[in-house]
């Protein structure tokens, strides 16, 4: 039995060269028999979401030329920086440091109503910490937006449809 090393120690790389492969991805497939079986490039057709959104109505009766229109979401702002300013403002106006009026036209008339009588209910603005955003349904976000007043933290809820190629208020709750 022999305990001769198998490395052998004279063997040196003094230089070597690394050489980047470059070749293009369907010139192997220049063969006339391997032409048949090349791989089809894939086409990509964007798919829009199907929008199954009927917006709330609150009982309100709409002429149907004058009815609220379903909008994707792919045609409507950017939904974390719209809840983030919207929240903003709500806060702002719970604690009277902001009129209902400017966010009007981003809620509906009986959210509004609503928002109008809770102003500067809140004796203290609070701060968001975090923001959780859902959507359930194309053209449909639901966000529960932690907010601190004090020592004590409260749930914000709030349900935005895709109407008329905006995001609409449809829901408002603090917990």
């Amino acid at each position: 039995m022999t305990t001769n090393r198998v490395i052998d120690d004279e063997i040196e790389i003094n230089s070597f060269r690394i050489e980047a492969f470059n070749s293009d991805e369907l010139a192997d497939w220049q063969h006339p028999l391997l032409e048949i079986f090349k791989p089809q490039p894939e086409i990509n057709i964007p798919v829009r979401p199907k929008l199954y959104l009927i917006p709330s109505q609150f009982d309100d009766d709409f002429d149907s030329e004058f009815a609220p229109v379903p909008t994707s979401a792919l045609d409507l702002p950017e939904l974390r920086q719209w809840t983030t300013r919207f929240a903003n403002n709500i806060i702002e106006i719970w604690a009277g440091r902001r009129s209902p009026r400017q966010i009007e036209s981003q809620c509906h008339h009986r959210i509004y109503a609503e928002l109008v009588k809770k102003s500067g209910s809140q004796k203290e603005l609070g701060h968001i910490r975090k923001i959780h955003i859902q959507e359930p349904l194309d053209g449909i976000c639901e966000a529960t937006i932690t907010v601190r007043y004090e020592d004590r933290l409260r749930s914000m809820l709030v349900r935005f449809e895709g109407v008329d190629k905006r995001w609409l208020c449809t829901t408002l709750t603090l917990l």
